[in-house]
């Protein structure tokens, strides 16, 4: 597949800078504490490494399965659990990692299930925003970048499972050859 050909709308040395800037927020935000991040797979689990490795404080790794999407490049608005957390979250600080906002649906259930176990404190690292498409209200704590209303893939988000590997973010469109890599 030739990606190279896709428009880069965010190039990596620019992510890279972005998640050190979210990572400061995040280590003076939660200092003398140890939070639990939850990354949402499978999406987020790029994201989420380099963003850890960016910290200033120690944490704890947990991890929920989510999706919306299946094979397709629009959310169904169904949410499907596929995994759950290991670690009971009671008391603990909670960081909720994921890639990408977009109807809301996802996290604005994800949160609402982790409220109900009563954690110290509940927020939310998205790498993407795209607010356009809210379908329920949702804000983000922490967000990487806004981004316009454009199917995107690469650095961890894919379409049907493919492009995750790029170094960087770029937008889906025809250019894409979806046969192979």
């Amino acid at each position: 597949m030739r990606a190279a050909a896709a428009e880069i709308l965010f190039p990596k040395e620019v992510i890279d800078r972005r998640v050190r800037e979210l990572a400061g927020q995040i280590s003076r935000d939660y200092e003398g504490r140890e939070p639990l991040i939850v990354g949402i797979l499978n999406g987020a689990f790029i994201f989420m490494a380099d963003l850890i490795r960016a910290l200033d404080v120690p944490c704890r790794v947990d991890f929920v399965r989510l999706a919306s999407y299946g094979a397709g490049s629009v959310s169904s608005g169904e949410i499907r659990i596929g995994m759950d957390l290991e670690t009971p979250i009671a008391g603990r600080d909670v960081l909720i990692v994921e890639d990408i906002v977009d109807t809301g649906l996802t996290l604005s259930r994800l949160v609402e299930i982790l409220r109900k176990r009563q954690p110290a404190s509940l927020r939310v690292c998205a790498f993407l925003d795209k607010r356009e498409r809210r379908r329920v209200p949702f804000t983000a704590d922490y967000v990487g970048f806004p981004i316009p209303d454009r199917f995107v893939v690469g650095y961890g988000l894919d379409y049907n499972e493919k492009f995750r590997f790029l170094p960087d973010v770029r937008v889906l469109g025809t250019s894409f050859e979806r046969e192979g890599v």
